[in-house]
């Protein structure tokens, strides 16, 4: 080894590692996990302790980082649309998880750790008008997806685990997980389950994002 060369080793050898980009990470991740617009068709199951389901199909168009219409599909009726974190539907899913807004948009990265196959991303709420305060999510490295996100109260309390399973391919160049489960110790003995039928790219107008547009919103499917 010339001592040139060595010199150079030696010089980059002991500059310090780069320090992990949370929030470009957290970006990639609601990008994998949602097109930029689009449409998509999901199926809600409810399962109660005693092995009873319910069963609801819900319809989303969403455009941008912060528009969406969510419409829920009864057997019966007219759609209606969602807008409180309460949950129309009932089980652990509230409507913080069904609206699925970015995550970029409602949280910031306090920390973000790096393991063999997963980064550790911890988000605190950028805002007192989000569902949970604290979310602690695990991002597979490889597909750039989470697997788990914990949501925290701001006392701390656990209030229930998402867990993301079945990579699928949608098409169009989106790779994502096709389940998501949720459980809560505060719920014991229930479970919910949000089954991914179709996800594709849509052109939407910003007028189906307003108030005046909800009568109509049905027109979407």
């Amino acid at each position: 080894m010339s001592r040139t060369f060595a010199l150079a080793f030696l010089y980059f050898a002991s500059l310090p590692a780069l320090a992990l980009d949370g929030d470009a990470i957290l970006r990639q991740v609601d990008r994998k996990l949602n097109p930029e617009s689009y449409e998509m068709y999901r199926k809600l199951v409810n399962i109660e302790p005693d092995g009873r389901k319910k069963e609801f199909v819900l319809f989303t168009v969403k455009k941008g980082r912060d528009k969406m219409v969510a419409l829920y599909i009864p057997n019966v009726g007219k759609p209606i649309r969602i807008t409180s974190l309460q949950s129309v539907v009932g089980g652990v899913f509230n409507n913080a998880d069904i609206l699925n807004l970015d995550y970029s948009v409602e949280y910031g990265v306090e920390k973000a750790t790096e393991e063999p196959k997963a980064y550790v991303l911890e988000l605190k709420a950028k805002s007192g008008a989000v569902a949970y305060d604290r979310l602690k999510m695990r991002v597979d490295r490889a597909s750039l997806t989470p697997t788990e996100i914990e949501a925290y109260a701001a006392s701390g309390l656990l209030i229930k685990t998402l867990r993301f399973k079945d990579l699928k391919d949608f098409g169009g160049g989106l790779k994502r997980p096709a389940t998501m489960e949720t459980d809560s110790p505060l719920h014991k003995g229930y479970k919910s389950v949000m089954l991914y039928g179709s996800i594709k790219s849509r052109t939407l107008s910003d007028e189906v994002f307003t108030l005046d547009y909800l009568p109509r919103a049905g027109e979407l499917r």
